[in-house]
């Protein structure tokens, strides 16, 4: 499972299919959206819930919403069978497991326009997109880095893939650009979601010492176990404040209504151009930002931080810019160099500043 997922994210710059022709939408646009889990799930899909929210608010109408279809391609071709025939031509998804059914539904449906988030499959009527969660995840380390008093700090991942790992690595360089002394701690859960288990690693971490606790994942166990320990804790997807309102430095939210509505006005008037490698945004849209933020932050680190971000936006400044080295101490990027989308992806090492084992095998 982990090796198909390593070569999935990798694969996001390599699999398309390239458009061979203008793409112009048939018909009245009609949006829906389709959930692999509950809409209200507490990250990843509830984010994307308050985008549809935020755009029915925005295009004076309603947008339908599909919950919980299975990752298998019969199932969501299924499913898009049944929009289409209720008139639905913008459909929306929002897991790289629902890849292969849109890129079958695009193809079954030329004048139907496809966008699916985190997925790998491109056409001329499909997208896929994701953004670049590093730099919201950098500047949270820079935060988080500032606020530790142990020089300790932890940060829980799902599975060793590249759009994990560069939000792992990011953490741990932003904490060291506070403090070079500022170590991160990284454990990985295998899973997507399991509370229990995350709320467990986040207490053997504070046991360590760590007293800033990061999660790169859904729960917000990592945060209230936290809480009750009187240490500070980053979330992820949502503002998790409500789960920590002491100890909440930040967290790492998406608002893909950013990039949802101007896409769909683009479909709408024509001018949709997507990309055969598919949308990957960042700070230049504010699909990332930062929320909840600690009322104890020092306004010197929240000017850094503000000024940061404006460099990340007009594309001035990557996290992942040498002189850079890898855990090990092996030099990654000579001074000046940036690493590229495609090495993005297909991280899969620590850089210095991050402890913790780097699976040397996706078996």
């Amino acid at each position: 499972m982990i090796r198909l997922m390593t070569f999935l994210a990798s694969a996001f710059l390599l699999i398309a299919t390239t458009a061979s022709a203008e793409f112009k939408l048939k018909g009245d646009p009609k949006v829906a959206f389709i959930y692999a889990s509950a809409a209200q799930d507490g990250g990843w899909n509830e984010a994307f819930e308050h985008a549809r929210l935020k755009m029915e608010e925005e295009l004076g109408r309603s947008i339908t919403v599909v919950e919980s279809i299975p990752e298998e391609t019969t199932k969501i071709v299924g499913a898009v069978d049944l929009l289409v025939q209720r008139g639905h031509n913008i459909i929306i998804g929002t897991s790289f497991g629902h890849s292969d059914g849109f890129l079958e539904a695009a193809n079954r449906y030329p004048d139907v326009a496809f966008m699916n988030g985190a997925g790998i499959t491109n056409a001329n009527n499909l997208e896929s997109f994701y953004a670049r969660t590093y730099e919201g995840w950098y500047l949270a380390g820079l935060l988080a880095g500032s606020m530790t008093e142990t020089n300790k700090l932890g940060m829980l991942g799902g599975f060793p893939i590249g759009l994990v790992n560069w939000d792992l690595n990011a953490f741990a360089l932003g904490a060291r650009h506070a403090n070079e002394a500022n170590e991160t701690t990284i454990i990985f859960t295998n899973s997507w979601w399991d509370p229990a288990r995350e709320g467990q690693i986040a207490e053997a971490l504070l046991d360590e010492n760590a007293d800033v606790i990061a999660t790169d994942l859904s729960a917000a166990s990592v945060l209230s176990n936290a809480e009750k320990r009187g240490a500070k804790a980053v979330g992820f997807q949502l503002n998790m404040q409500p789960h920590a309102p002491t100890g909440h430095v930040a967290s790492v939210t998406f608002r893909w209504d950013r990039f949802l509505l101007p896409t769909v006005s683009k479909i709408v008037d024509g001018t949709w151009e997507p990309s055969e490698w598919g949308a990957f945004v960042g700070m230049e849209m504010g699909v990332v930002e930062l929320a909840g933020l600690n009322e104890d932050l020092s306004a010197d680190v929240l000017a850094k931080v503000t000024a940061l971000q404006a460099e990340m936006a007009a594309g001035n400044f990557s996290p992942f810019t040498g002189p850079l080295n890898k855990q090990d101490g092996t030099e990654l990027l000579a001074e000046g160099e940036v690493l590229d989308d495609g090495a993005l992806w297909e991280m899969n090492y620590f850089l210095e500043g991050a402890v913790g084992t780097m699976p040397s095998s996706t078996e």
